[in-house]
């Protein structure tokens, strides 16, 4: 067998490298995916927390705001039933608020590890050519 049987065309080289940079790039576009999709959960759960929020403040101060204002009412004038009973729902309202923009700041929408593993790429790609 002769040397040069063994050794492989440039075609077949160029086939091979393109093979696996389609590997690559398919391996970085799928962890990117996953990144994105983890974040958007988060992000979904604290948007609903929020919507929740605004659903305790709107039906709170309209079913409850009447009843309580009047319970209230039987120790302090109208007005201060009204008063107090306004002042608790604006307090409930906003404590949902803050679980909700709390659990909306620790998502990452950003794929950050497949950002990562792409510079790492580009520059294993660099020092090998």
């Amino acid at each position: 067998m002769s040397p040069e049987s063994t050794e492989r065309t440039i075609g077949q080289l160029v086939a091979d490298a393109t093979h696996d940079l389609q590997g690559i790039v398919r391996g970085e576009i799928a962890l990117a995916k996953a990144e994105v999709s983890q974040g958007a959960k988060v992000i979904g759960k604290g948007a609903g927390l929020l919507a929740g929020a605004a659903v305790v403040g709107a039906l709170g101060l309209i079913f409850l705001f009447h009843t309580l204002a009047r319970v209230v009412a039987i120790w302090l004038p109208v007005w201060a039933g009204y008063l107090v009973v306004t002042v608790l729902m604006f307090v409930v309202a906003g404590v949902l608020a803050l679980l909700g923009r709390n659990a909306l700041s620790k998502a990452k929408p950003a794929p950050e590890r497949a950002i990562e593993q792409g510079k790492e790429t580009i520059a294993a790609l660099k020092r090998e050519g």
